[in-house]
């Protein structure tokens, strides 16, 4: 095939696979809302399609949809969990590193509640560890005041720690902070379907709604690195 005529068969297949991918958009747009993101899926036939937050799956006409966890069978890992903890704003959240920080959980919380305190007492406990929080005061005024003081001070992660493991209750917020990060941490946290705090996510994809343990968030570490 000459190149000329080469690389005019490519733009025509480029154009149509841009067309399919409008299309789709356009159909799930008119039955589900606006797309935020979308591409092919690691399914043949299948297009991955982000819609307020949650990741969805369609045919290639758009005819059906998936909801769920799409699993890679070979290695057992969960594609959909992996997409969603990738592309989460790790910049609204506080940082806190350990050791060498090479396991990886973000978690969502609310100053208030008390399995959190206790989470973050355990988590002083933890070697090696990179912890992502997202502030989630989803227990009524005085949680998103603390949530809101915590976010304006100059140390955000030391703020929460201190709050959270010795009750050193923060200054309040200047009038004059920015606080629209911490509302899209907020509206994260619905976005995602979270109903209650701590809610907990690893690397690998897994989720936990509640606390658990020091002793039951290392073996998680341990069993993603076999």
């Amino acid at each position: 095939m000459k190149l000329p005529l080469l690389a005019a068969v490519l733009a025509c297949f480029s154009c149509a696979t841009l067309a399919d991918e409008a299309d789709v958009r356009k159909a799930v747009e008119s039955k589900l809302g606006k797309v935020e993101k979308i591409g092919k899926a690691p399914m043949p036939g299948m297009w991955e399609v982000w819609v307020e937050g949650q990741i969805l799956y369609v045919d290639d006409k758009a005819s059906h949809v998936l909801f769920g966890n799409l699993l890679d069978m070979k290695t057992g890992k969960n594609i959909t969990a992996e997409r969603q903890f990738n592309a989460l704003p790790l910049e609204l959240a506080l940082k806190q590193v350990r050791g060498s920080g090479k396991n990886v959980m973000v978690t969502f919380e609310d100053p208030n509640c008390g399995y959190c305190k206790k989470l973050a007492k355990d988590i002083t406990t933890l070697k090696d560890v990179t912890v992502y929080t997202f502030l989630l005061p989803v227990l009524g005024d005085d949680s998103y005041e603390k949530s809101k003081a915590i976010w304006c001070a100059p140390d955000r992660a030391k703020a929460w720690m201190d709050w959270m493991t010795a009750g050193k209750q923060p200054p309040a917020a200047p009038a004059k902070c920015d606080v629209a990060g911490l509302n899209r941490s907020a509206q994260l946290g619905g976005r995602l379907r979270i109903n209650g705090t701590p809610a907990i996510f690893f690397a690998g994809g897994e989720r936990v709604g509640g606390y658990i343990p020091a002793a039951e968030i290392e073996k998680r570490f341990a069993g993603a690195g076999s």
